[in-house]
């Protein structure tokens, strides 16, 4: 029986050791990354978000700034990503209710661009973590059985490995 072999893990020197890897040599290349994932809520949830009186304020206009921020600061918390001049951070929402159900939703989408010799895949993902995040904690009181799912990379382009496009 063949076992398919796994690419190798960059991240990984000959030893099995972890290693930050080195980009030094890399060409700096025009490099995006699109990132979504949705947040799952009560309805009455999602009227206290369109409405603006959830206690804590804007929940959006806060995710937002919270998802600027982590896409900013992603090799702080993900030990061997190399930290990157961003050139763009952009976070759009979009809600979604079933009619006649109880479901609800917040949509997030993360676009983050830079030129440089590593791509931002990771700093799209946790922009998009953090804004879902960010509006679980301005919610919760309200509705602590909302359901983070879905948070994948949609697409990428720039670098030597060019574009990923998820079907």
């Amino acid at each position: 029986m063949n076992t398919p072999v796994a690419p190798s893990l960059t991240h990984f020197d000959a030893q099995g050791q972890a290693h930050m890897v080195d980009v030094g040599a890399k060409p700096a290349t025009h490099r995006i990354a699109v990132a979504k994932g949705c947040i799952e809520m009560q309805p009455a949830t999602l009227a206290l978000i369109e409405s603006g009186s959830a206690k804590k304020g804007d929940v959006l206009g806060i995710a937002r700034i919270a998802g600027i921020m982590a896409a900013k600061r992603t090799s702080d918390l993900i030990p061997l990503c190399h930290p990157l001049a961003l050139s763009r951070v952009a976070i759009d929402f979009e809600v979604a209710r079933t009619d006649g159900s109880s479901a609800a939703a917040v949509f997030c989408t993360a676009t983050v661009e830079t030129t440089g010799p590593t791509g931002v895949e990771m700093e799209a993902l946790t922009a998009v973590q953090v804004a879902l995040l960010t509006i679980y904690d301005m919610c919760k009181a309200a509705d602590r059985g909302m359901v983070m799912t879905g948070v994948r990379l949609l697409e990428k382009h720039g670098g030597k490995s060019g574009s990923y496009v998820a079907r």
